[in-house]
């Protein structure tokens, strides 16, 4: 399949295909369906390609980016609804 990376928008004929949510993206190498599709960590904003950690609508790399999340939330504010258990 010969096509143009959405990332890059280079023309090559090893593309392939991901569906999410109901769209469709081509890419013609890894590293660039990670830079457009992965999610970013809250709290250091690093792409997670890897499993993360869901906490209230929020996304972390870590427990570490997650619990120092917390701990900076809970600085700004005494009452906070989030609840952190690992």
């Amino acid at each position: 399949m010969v096509g143009v990376c959405d990332n890059c928008g280079n023309n090559y004929d090893k593309t392939f295909v991901i569906r999410l949510k109901n769209k469709e993206f081509l890419f013609d190498c890894f590293e660039c369906a990670i830079h457009k599709l992965a999610p970013v960590c809250t709290h250091c904003n690093s792409k997670i390609i890897g499993h993360s950690i869901e906490i209230d609508n929020m996304t972390y790399c870590c427990n570490h980016c997650a619990n120092q999340e917390k701990a900076h939330r809970k600085s700004f504010s005494n009452n906070l609804p989030l609840q952190f258990t690992f």
